[in-house]
C-alpha cells in the first residue's frame, strides 16, 4: 500500500526529500514477498523501520522505500536451555516497545536499552548499545533474508561480526533483518550496572544488579536529559541520537592523542573506557565523543539559535533539525564538527547513522 513520498515524513530527522515510490508492510510474509519483487525487477530498495538511524539526502532516494511495520512479538521459553526465556520480534517493532514489555513482565536484560529509538530490526545491524549494554551480548539468533537468493534463515550471532556500533549486516543492503530474537532473565533484575553515570543516578555500585523497571526509569530519565528521548515538541529530538560513535583508539596513538588534548585544555581527567565488554581489543580504549566535541570548542546549541542545524542544546553528541533545516545543512554541521575535532586533536569521528544519497 503506498502513501506520501516524502521521506522526511519517516526519519526522526524529519529531513530527506522523495522516493519513487512508498509501501508499508505490515507482517514479515508482506515484507519479504514485496522485496524479493522488487529486486527481481530491478528496482532500487531502500529499507525504513524506525527511520532514527538514517540522513536522506534532499534529493530523495530514486526507488521505492519499503517501510518495515510489523508488529509480531512473542515470548517463549528455550527448554534446550534450561528453560530460560528469550522474545521473538518482527523487524518492524518499535524497540522501546520490546524493553517496556519485558520489564512489564519482570523479565530483565533489556533495561539499559530503554529509551533508544527505531524498530528491532536495526538493532543488530547497528549492535545498539547503551549504558554498558549491547544488543549483541543479548542476541539469541537473527532471522535474516538473503536478497540474492531470496533464501530467509536464522542466523546465529556468532555469524554477524558484531563489533562496537557495527556488524556484517552495516553499510550494506544484502540481507535484510526479518526478525530477532533476544535472551532475557527471569529474576526481575538488570543486567550488571557497568555504566559509572547510571550507577550513580541510581546510586548503586558498578556491576550491581537493580529490579529493571528501576533501572529503565532511571536511563529513561537520564536519556531525556539529553534530548535522547524522542518528543515531536521538542527540536532536541530532531536527530538521530548520537550522530558520531565514541572513537577507538588503540595503544600506540593514545599517547599522543592524550598529549594533543593536554595542549589544548590542560592536565585535566580524560575519559576513557573500555571499548566493550568481552571485546578483544585489549589494546586500545573509547574516547568520549562528546566530551571532545565540546573541548574542540562546539559547546551545546553550536552554533546558536538561528541556525536551522544545531548541536542539541542538552548534549553535544546529538545534531538536530530546528524545524527548518535541510539535509545540506545537517551535513554542513556535522563536518564542521568532525574537522575541528580532527584539528584539535587529531582523532576522526565517524558517523553513526546511515547517509543515503550523500556523503559526510
Amino acid at each position: 500500500m503506498s502513501q506520501s513520498l516524502i521521506l522526511s515524513a519517516f526519519t526522526t530527522f524529519r529531513l530527506g526529500g522523495p522516493a519513487r515510490a512508498v509501501i508499508r508492510c505490515t507482517d514479515a510474509d508482506e515484507l519479504i514477498g514485496v522485496v524479493r519483487r522488487l529486486d527481481e525487477s530491478g528496482e532500487p530498495v531502500l529499507l525504513i523501520g524506525g527511520g532514527s538511524n538514517l540522513v536522506v539526502a534532499d534529493e530523495g532516494f530514486d526507488g521505492t522505500a519499503v517501510i518495515i511495520a510489523d508488529d509480531a512479538m512473542n515470548f517463549a521459553v528455550d527448554p534446550d536451555a534450561d528453560g530460560r526465556p528469550y522474545v521473538t520480534v518482527g523487524a518492524g517493532v518499535p524497540w522501546d516497545r520490546v524493553v517496556s514489555t519485558a520489564c512489564e513482565r519482570g523479565l530483565g536484560g533489556l533495561e539499559c536499552l530503554s529509551g533508544i529509538p527505531g524498530a528491532a530490526g536495526a538493532t543488530p545491524v547497528q549492535n545498539v548499545g547503551a549504558y554498558g549494554v549491547e544488543v549483541g551480548t543479548l542476541l539469541r539468533s537473527v532471522q535474516i533474508m538473503d536478497r540474492a537468493t531470496g533464501t530467509v534463515r536464522w542466523v546465529d550471532p556468532a555469524d554477524l561480526e558484531l563489533g562496537y556500533r557495527t556488524s556484517r549486516l552495516k553499510h550494506h543492503d544484502a540481507e535484510l533483518v526479518v526478525a530477532v530474537s533476544l535472551w532475557l532473565s527471569t529474576d526481575g533484575l538488570s543486567e550488571p550496572i557497568r555504566y559509572r553515570e547510571l550507577a550513580g543516578a541510581l546510586g548503586a555500585d558498578e556491576g550491581a544488579r537493580l529490579p529493571t523497571a528501576q533501572v529503565r526509569e532511571q536511563v529513561l530519565a537520564l536519556r531525556r536529559s539529553k534530548g535522547m528521548v524522542l518528543d515531536p515538541a521538542d527540536h532536541d529530538t530532531w536527530s538521530a541520537g548520537s550522530f558520531f560513535t565514541n572513537p577507538i583508539v588503540g595503544a600506540d596513538r593514545l599517547p599522543d592523542v592524550l598529549a594533543r588534548i593536554a595542549e589544548r585544555v590542560g592536565d585535566v581527567p580524560v575519559p576513557q573506557y573500555p571499548v566493550a565488554p568481552g571485546s578483544d581489543r585489549t589494546d586500545a580504549v573509547k574516547l568520549s565523543a562528546g566530551w571532545l566535541i565540546e573541548r574542540a570548542g562546539f559547546a551545546k546549541g553550536y552554533p546558536g539559535p538561528s541556525a536551522p542545524a544545531r548541536l542539541s542544546t542538552k548534549h553535544t553528541l546529538a545534531l538536530t533539525n530546528r524545524g527548518a533545516a535541510r539535509t545540506a545543512d545537517l551535513l554542513a554541521l556535522a563536518r564542521e564538527v568532525r574537522n575541528g575535532v580532527a584539528d584539535a586533536f587529531d582523532v576522526t569521528l565517524e558517523p553513526e547513522p546511515i547517509l543515503v544519497g550523500c556523503t559526510l
